[in-house]
């Protein structure tokens, strides 16, 4: 029997299993929990929930639209696989690692919510005070389902698949799983020390970005990156899926119908326009035309840069972030694609790695009551140190994970089959029939 089908057999095996140990887990309780619920909040939340999700098959296709031809269907799907793997994986143990009972404010305890154990419909006085800890857990999993599908963009074009699926459940467990806990647990050292992410500014956005720092500088260059993308329509749909969704993303981090999600969701509006119009009136300004795929870009840093301060900042303050953000991460693009020889494909560390980074300090700067415009100093230099641990954590530690998927199989397909696209070499499919005789 050949050592790939062995492999899959015991995958395969695994899955039945687990499948049989979850089948006849009780663990969750059946209470009627109508009476402390408030069906406000447990409707926006559920609401939100939906908004979430959709962001990852948008980034499907903001990705998708910016790849070459032979690689658009195999890079839609390393996002939109992710919503079954890490659904899954979620449910068994991630979501316990990241919200169970804290061990020393690092990581949860792997057994308090397993397979969902005590998940139920009962308000959770800590994480969900006023809707079913149910709710808060599928709410909180569409972030992690969406954090290792950025990461994608960095590798898109040369990752061999299985590889990519190894990678992705090991990041949502030691990489993800750690980095929420530390920053949304309520016993979570970083969040302990008052460093304020609202919806994902470090937890999502710097750990992908580092992540794909790391996984560009492992899998090198690809053999040919001067290549048109292959949709803008599908890169201008995804933005408006993204755009859409991230009301959810923000908004929805206010865990209740408050005016606080009013807040967050016109911060972000705000914020990805100012950052949308900047962009484009920068590479203007600089002399490179006006494009649809320089406004999307814009547009998602924008959504990228308030993130972590949509809650906590004023109107005018998030138009001033989209604005820096922007251009930061502009100057970040182009620096990086004529000055250095580093091939993230799609430019996931200066938008979203950066983004976050720019996100993170002005939310320090500008948070309400505690940011350094009034005077206060602490939270800036905690956001300062959280950078640091954050970045190094997530470069460091998914430059490891990338080794260790490295020595299970091999991490880039063959120049053979990088030459022929990801689409028939990885899937046998292709987006039209043309290709196949071409490759």
């Amino acid at each position: 029997m050949s050592k790939p089908k062995t492999r899959w057999i015991v995958i395969f095996s695994i899955i039945v299993l687990v499948q049989f140990i979850v089948l006849f887990d009780s663990g969750q309780p059946p209470a009627d929990a109508a009476d402390t619920i408030d069906k406000a909040d447990t409707a926006w939340m559920i609401v939100a929930s939906a908004f979430v999700l959709f962001m990852t098959p948008g980034l499907s296709f903001f990705y998708g639209g910016m790849v070459s031809a032979k690689n658009v269907i195999s890079t839609m799907l390393q996002s939109f696989i992710a919503l079954g793997v890490i659904s899954l994986l979620w449910y068994l143990v991630g979501f316990s690692l990241a919200f169970g009972d804290s061990i020393g404010g690092i990581i949860g305890n792997p057994l308090t919510f397993f397979a969902f154990h005590n998940v139920g419909l009962n308000p959770h006085p800590a994480l969900s005070p006023t809707f079913p800890l149910l709710l808060f857990a599928l709410f909180q999993l569409k972030f992690a389902i969406i954090t290792p599908a950025l990461i994608t963009g960095s590798f898109a074009e040369r990752v061999k698949f299985t590889s990519y699926l190894i990678f992705m459940c090991l990041f949502a467990i030691f990489i993800y799983s750690p980095l929420a806990h530390w920053t949304w647990h309520p016993e979570g050292f970083l969040r302990k020390w008052g460093v304020l992410d609202f919806a994902g500014g470090s937890v999502v956005h710097m750990s992908a970005g580092f992540a794909a720092l790391a996984g560009a500088y492992i899998l090198g260059k690809r053999e040919n990156n001067n290549h048109q993308p292959a949709n803008i329509p599908f890169i201008l749909l995804g933005t408006g899926m993204l755009w859409f969704g991230w009301f959810g993303f923000n908004a929805g981090s206010a865990l209740a119908a408050n005016g606080m999600a009013v807040l967050a969701f016109a911060t972000t509006n705000m914020a990805s326009a100012s950052a949308m119009i900047t962009w484009v009136m920068f590479d203007a300004l600089v002399g490179r035309k006006i494009s649809a795929m320089g406004a999307c870009i814009g547009a998602v840093v924008g959504l990228v840069a308030i993130t972590p301060a949509a809650g906590f900042v004023n109107l005018g303050q998030s138009v001033f972030i989209g604005f820096a953000a922007a251009i930061i991460s502009n100057l970040a693009v182009y620096y990086k694609q004529k000055r250095t020889s580093l091939d993230d494909t799609l430019d996931v560390f200066p938008c979203h790695g950066i983004g976050g980074i720019v996100g993170m300090i002005l939310t320090a700067v500008f948070a309400k009551d505690v940011g350094l415009i009034y005077g206060q100093t602490q939270t800036f230099l905690y956001h300062l140190l959280a950078l640091v641990i954050v970045g190094g954590f997530a470069f460091g530690g998914s430059y490891l994970i990338y080794k260790i998927t490295g020595k299970i199989t091999r991490l880039r397909v063959s120049p053979e089959d990088e030459r022929m696209g990801l689409d028939m070499s990885q899937h046998s499919e292709t987006i039209h029939p043309m290709l196949v005789e071409a490759a």
